[in-house]
């Protein structure tokens, strides 16, 4: 479904590229990175580009644009409205130092360099789209997203997903131990609860989603039944990508979160709720959330989004020192930085708004969540991928999961194709959101889409 807050290709005329509105959310203030393809089969590395690295991610499915395409030809571009730039290429045209970070089939390079060369990237790129003694150079290789395949921009090394919403934890608690005197478990306040997921089915947006079988089984069965899941979910979450790595056995503290962590993107985690029911007591999530986890074509810098840093709800509980962000735990003047961000969510199925879930309200920040998984000296490599968890607000049209929306399927959810409880095959399921940006403006998230499939298709 297009972005209630941004138009597809197809919507707005392709004229000339720097012909942005002044609203446009993926103006020269935005600028995310992705990986993508020209239609044509022998489409040429952008210069100084070696060819895909191994496992450099799963064959193309349609991002904004075209299916068809090579999966040779990969580079990486930044968008600009409805474009693409060649990022590889401009660096190559205009002798820059970077073109050995940007003249790549994916973007672990430039994660591994570190925030100096981030930002000295992000100036040279706003420089090349914003100055005109650039635009001859720059026009030709700017793409119609139309034209383009858009491919899992980064080699995802390992995944974690947390559970950081209080609003999304308690009602969870409340749907499966409605009689417990505190929805939430008690550790929840004290440490942000995570697992560690599989990477390896991490697929970009726009990828198909195949229905996961499993054994499941009703409280009233007499025994477990293997078969196609019929509770399969969502879950509306954002993603961090780590860039710089740390060593092992170093713990990584709050105040190293914009040093290792390169930017966001939208990530929906989808879930075989019957599935995961059944086989998670005692070790937690297995088949039923491993089968896939789409995320965003595009990763937005954090750099993009420093207007929409905001303070994280106010804490309940006293922290351990580790994950304590209170203004004088830092021993600094003005105390920590606030580490939450101003995002707004939709989430839409067959092309209809169900919910708006506000990242502002996570109680647990990425800072904290960075923190804690590498509290025990566990390492980050280039490349690790870690989701918040579900994004639910207090309201009922703010749940991010069908889960929460329909109440594990006691209370349909009305759509203009019909009720439901959890999601049929063939239903699109589209996550899209911004933030607020300088001077008024809106910072744009790439749309996470994907479609779900029958088991024999």
């Amino acid at each position: 479904m297009p972005d209630q807050h941004e138009q597809t290709p197809l919507d707005r005329p392709q004229g000339d590229p720097f012909d942005l509105s002044a609203g446009d959310p993926f103006g020269p203030h935005n600028l995310p990175y992705g990986v993508f393809s020209l239609p044509t089969p022998d489409a040429d590395p952008a210069p100084g580009a070696p060819g895909p690295s191994p496992g450099s991610g799963p064959s193309p499915a349609p991002g904004s644009g075209s299916s068809s395409g090579a999966v040779d030809g990969r580079r990486v571009g930044v968008r600009l409205g409805d474009h693409v730039l060649d990022a590889g290429a401009v660096a190559a045209a205009l002798g820059s130092p970077y073109v050995s970070l940007l003249a790549r089939p994916t973007l672990n390079p430039l994660l591994a360099a570190g925030r100096t060369a981030w930002s000295d990237v992000r100036r040279a790129l706003t420089a090349w789209v914003t100055v005109p003694a650039y635009r001859e150079t720059v026009r030709p290789l700017l793409h119609p997203l139309s034209e383009v395949t858009l491919h899992l921009p980064f080699d995802v090394a390992d995944y974690v997903d947390f559970y950081a919403s209080e609003h999304h934890a308690r009602n969870v608690g409340q749907i499966f131990r409605p009689d417990a005197e505190d929805s939430l478990t008690p550790n929840w306040k004290h440490l942000p609860i995570g697992y560690h997921g599989r990477s390896g089915t991490v697929v970009v947006s726009g990828t198909d989603i195949v229905r996961p079988q499993g054994q499941r089984k009703a409280p009233t069965d007499p025994a477990p039944v293997f078969g196609p899941s019929v509770k399969l979910d969502i879950e509306a979450e954002v993603g961090f990508v780590v860039g710089a790595p740390s060593e092992r056995g170093t713990p990584v503290g709050l105040g190293e979160f914009r040093e290792h962590v390169f930017g966001l993107c939208l990530l929906n985690d989808w879930s075989a709720r019957d599935v995961q029911a059944w086989e998670y007591v005692p070790l937690g999530p297995f088949l039923g959330k491993s089968f896939a986890t789409s995320v965003s074509a595009w990763i937005t810098p954090l750099d993009a989004l420093e207007g929409a840093r905001v303070s994280p709800p106010e804490r309940t509980h006293p922290l351990l020192p580790y994950l304590d962000d209170s203004p004088e735990a830092s021993g600094e003047p003005g105390g920590h930085e606030p580490d939450g961000y101003d995002l707004r969510i939709s989430v839409a199925i067959n092309g209809q708004v169900v919910s708006e879930p506000p990242f502002a309200t996570m109680y647990w920040t990425a800072a904290q969540q960075l923190a804690h998984m590498t509290a025990n000296g566990a390492s980050l490599r280039t490349g690790d991928l870690y989701g918040s968890g579900t994004v639910s607000g207090p309201r009922p049209d703010q749940r991010g999961s069908l889960l929460e929306l329909t109440w594990n399927g006691r209370d349909p959810l009305p759509l203009d194709d019909g009720p439901r409880t959890f999601l049929a095959d063939k239903d699109e399921v589209t996550l899209t959101a911004w933030a607020p940006g300088p001077d008024g403006t809106r910072v744009g998230l790439g749309e996470v889409r994907g479609r779900v499939v029958g088991g024999d298709a």
